[in-house]
């Protein structure tokens, strides 16, 4: 019965359209909505989602391909990181741990958006049940067990999903034109990065939605067709390396090579056209929502959501930033091969969703150029740190997979190198350390602001 109530709770809080439709509804009750308005906005909230999850799923499917062509026409072989995949594995032997990492770990989140500075509520339950999985592995490697190992591992999670989007949150301002919306995807570091690349080599730089295309080409300015297109030709040629042999037998069940291709990458394009619809249906429902939530619950306290929320915002640079983030990746692994290290290939899925918003993020600070270089930094960023988060996992650092976000490579880094050179103790000390600082700077700050306030 017990297993039964932790699988049901893990399933709720790990899947963000019920995590959102939840949060959407707590919202409305505490304005005190009439019961139409409940209905509505909660329904809306949960169909958003829904809809932003079909979009990635058909994605992901066509992008799935995609990466075995590859593979197959330059014959590398070596760790692909994958969130879902190094997850799955760990959950075998770290479930229970993970399951109430994750639950406690987001009251944590809540405990510490309404007593710091750090107000910010992370809404993606996914990346947050992949976070509380690797903490939890860390943990368990360092020698913490049982309670101590739940409370330290809640702890983390709880600061993490405050701090990641709170660094976030100047680029947000800047992309998004206001202040109400946080950003939850655990690849913040390479975001960040792209955004302060930007700020570097963008002077002058006009924006990606601003490129000027000749009359004749005028249907590219549609960013659904820009990307068809764009995408038809990249898939086309990487079939072309892999043969014709090779697709068809392996992955179009017969279906002629190219037009397989060319399928694949308008499926590719109708993936990301459901995405950005999903995104305008969920912004429009639960922002005002969380109005409730900042009022009542945890004043002046913002959504952070998942990284497609940015997607409308520079269509063109959500492309611009997957070209120049797989090839960063690509240059990446060619280094690591000269270098003799382990060989982490460039992901397709992973320098998809964080390449498309790094693009974002750099296109915000540099236009053009700063979506471009941006990207190429986070697609080196998510290929490096896998190296070095690969020994500090224990015997999942030996699987062919790993976690493969900037901020889960961070994080995990600077945990399991504590772990390693002070064991569970030096662990608990920095993880309490941390969150006793967050209190206590929210504390002092609120103070001189108080007595400015009586001065005046």
């Amino acid at each position: 019965m017990g297993e039964r109530f932790l699988k049901l709770m893990m399933d709720i809080l790990s899947q963000p359209a019920v995590l959102v439709a939840l949060i959407s509804f707590i919202g409305l009750v505490l304005q005190k909505k009439s019961t139409s308005d409940i209905i509505k906005g909660t329904t809306k909230s949960f169909l958003g989602f829904i809809v932003i999850a079909a979009g990635a799923g058909i994605l992901v499917g066509s992008l799935d391909p995609f990466g075995k062509m590859f593979q197959e026409a330059f014959h590398v072989t070596g760790v692909v990181p994958n969130n879902e995949a190094i997850v799955a594995m760990a959950l075998t032997e770290y479930g229970s741990a993970t399951a109430f990492i994750m639950f406690f770990g987001m009251l944590a989140n809540i405990l510490i958006a309404r007593f710091t500075r750090l107000k910010y509520i992370f809404l993606t339950g996914h990346h947050t049940l992949y976070m509380a999985c690797m903490l939890a592995v860390i943990l368990v490697v360092s020698g913490l067990k049982g309670v101590p190992l739940v409370i330290i591992g809640s702890l983390a999670l709880g600061l993490i999903m405050a701090v990641f989007p709170a660094i976030c949150q100047p680029f947000m301002k800047k992309i998004t034109g206001t202040d109400a919306v946080g950003f939850g995807h655990f690849s913040s570091l390479g975001y960040v990065l792209s955004g302060l690349v930007g700020k570097v080599v963008g002077k002058g730089s006009r924006s990606t939605e601003k490129i000027n295309f000749p009359k004749g080409l005028g249907f590219l300015r549609d960013s659904s067709v820009t990307i068809a297109l764009t995408m038809t030709v990249l898939y086309v040629v990487i079939a072309l390396f892999a043969g014709p042999s090779y697709v068809e037998k392996e992955l179009s069940n017969g279906t002629h090579y190219l037009v397989f291709a060319i399928i694949q990458a308008v499926t590719f394009a109708a993936g990301v056209f459901i995405i950005l619809s999903g995104v305008r249906l969920v912004l429009a429902e639960i922002v005002p929502a969380f109005k409730g939530i900042s009022a009542r619950l945890v004043p002046n306290s913002k959504p952070a959501l998942d990284c497609p929320i940015v997607f409308p915002y520079a269509p063109n640079a959500v492309l611009i930033g997957f070209f120049c983030s797989f090839l960063g990746g690509i240059v990446g692994m060619i280094f690591l091969g000269f270098t003799g290290s382990v060989i982490i290939l460039p992901g397709v899925v992973p320098h998809f969703f964080t390449g498309a918003t790094a693009g974002v993020f750099g296109n915000a600070t540099g236009g053009i150029r700063g979506a471009t270089i941006g990207s190429f930094a986070n697609g080196l960023l998510i290929t490096f740190l896998p190296v070095f988060l690969l020994p500090v996992l224990g015997d999942l650092g030996f699987a062919n997979t790993t976690f493969s976000d900037s901020d889960f490579g961070a994080s995990g880094i600077v945990l399991g190198n504590i772990s390693k050179s002070f064991g569970a103790t030096g662990v608990t000390v920095t993880v309490v350390g941390l969150v006793l600082l967050a209190l206590l700077y929210g504390f002092f700050k609120k103070d001189k602001n108080d007595a400015a306030k009586i001065e005046a």
